[in-house]
């Protein structure tokens, strides 16, 4: 995590003060149900909670005690026995630590994963506003970047918000996937826990207890998560790149902002350059990085090992870090993207027709001419127009061959712009709704 591309609410999370109070309220809930099924006295857990509920951890001091001990969680216990008093001897009994650590693991992704969804409600929320805004807007699709046929340009923006839709399920099913807890003890046996004191804690915490944790949560879990996280990224990849390319000047259908002050190069006063989309692409490759440490820390030895660990004190919060503060980007881009539709409409016309190729390759097919003879007579009228030689409905209109087939009033209907986009509604109505 570095501060430039970092937003306060989702770097919280990950803050040693917010992991210390996570592994407390572990730790106190569990005491709770160890009291309520008697194994420590009630009057324990009650001085637990009243001493350190509203304790501000030393980070400092714990760290002072891990450079000894060479362990964290002894370390924070430890200071924790100082906030506590006598009472805190029935702190941890039973538990190991990758229940306080996965555990808490998992509670932060999940805070992290709500963060994201509403990530993806912003994005969602400006496409859907600009889609609409620009649902009829005529604009050149492109295959391969070049010339197509015709589409709109709420269409593209239709396409995003039917991708990130399915980036908010995903997120939402990753969410799922990890929101589990597992206070199981060495080994994962509960030998030395009651299974009760687990499903306490994982109510109190918003979890569901694993089913199985071998003394460590799953890691097929947090590759799944890690994984939809990936996904999402390459989505605003794809968005940032098609604004990137329709900034272009020789495209320049749709630029973003450029605000009173901005400088767009230090060589160049003209420049205006897309370094937001920019900056979103190299985002998203940095979290889609992260999925590969994630896939291999499924692989553990026998009922654990901590080969996983550093990687994910890692890759945990820098990842959501970076696609929450992508994700919010992405969305003010969308929000503030200049829009040009003369230009979408000089793109338009700039090959003389030639996005109409395909419906005169049909009209002559339906008039009786082969399919192999429909292509060859639309080709060598399409490749002169394409070197800047003439008009494309001209040079049809005085082909002998295809007037052999369609008069001038059937090549002039083939050149109906609005025919292209006589299912726009039908396609809206898919991806929005009926409203």
């Amino acid at each position: 995590m570095i501060p430039r591309y970092t937003r306060p609410e989702m770097a919280s999370i990950w803050e040693p003060q917010t992991r210390f109070k996570i592994w407390f309220e572990i730790e106190a809930h569990a005491a709770d149900a160890m009291a309520e099924i008697g194994v420590i006295p009630k009057d324990a857990a009650k001085t637990i909670w009243a001493n350190a509920r509203d304790a501000v951890f030393n980070v400092a001091r714990i760290d002072e005690i891990e450079r000894e001990t060479k362990h964290d969680v002894i370390a924070f216990l430890t200071h924790l026995a100082e906030i506590v008093g006598p009472e805190a001897r029935f702190v941890h009994q039973g538990m190991t630590s990758s229940d306080v650590l996965d555990t808490c693991l998992n509670v932060q992704l999940v805070r992290a994963a709500d963060i994201l969804i509403a990530d993806v409600d912003k994005v969602l929320a400006a496409l859907k506003t600009r889609a609409f805004e620009h649902k009829m807007t005529p604009t050149i699709g492109r295959s391969h970047g070049i010339h197509a046929e015709p589409v709109t340009f709420g269409l593209k923006l239709a396409y995003a918000y039917a991708e990130f839709s399915r980036a908010r399920e995903r997120l939402v099913a990753a969410r799922k996937e990890v929101a589990t807890c597992a206070i199981s003890g060495a080994v994962g046996t509960f030998a030395q826990i009651d299974p009760r004191v687990e499903e306490h804690v994982a109510k109190a915490m918003g979890l569901s207890p694993e089913p199985v944790s071998t003394q460590v949560i799953p890691r097929d879990r947090h590759a799944m998560y890690f994984a939809v996280l990936g996904v999402v990224a390459s989505s605003v990849e794809r968005l940032a790149t098609e604004i990137r390319h329709l900034q272009r000047t020789e495209v320049l259908e749709a630029e973003e902002f450029f605000s009173e002050g901005q400088k767009g190069s230090s060589a160049m006063p003209h420049k205006r350059n897309p370094v937001l989309t920019e900056n979103l692409t190299g985002l998203s490759r940095m979290v889609r990085a992260y999925v590969t440490p994630a896939l291999e820390n499924v692989v553990l030895w026998h009922e654990r090992d901590i080969s996983h660990s550093s990687a994910e004190r890692m890759f945990g919060p820098d990842a959501t870090v970076t696609l929450d503060f992508a994700l919010n980007r992405l969305a003010g881009v969308i929000e503030k993207l200049l829009i040009y539709p003369q230009n979408m409409q000089k793109n338009l016309d700039r090959l003389g027709g030639l996005v109409h190729s395909q419906r005169v390759l049909l009209a002559l097919t339906q008039k009786g001419a082969s399919r192999e003879e429909s292509y060859k007579l639309v080709q060598r009228n399409a490749m002169p127009v394409w070197r800047g030689e003439g008009d494309f409905k001209t040079l049809l209109k005085a082909d002998a061959d295809v007037k052999k087939y369609l008069t001038d009033a059937d090549i002039d209907e083939k050149f109906d712009l609005g025919y292209h986009l006589k299912h726009v509604d039908t396609i809206f109505k898919r991806v929005f709704g009926a409203a």
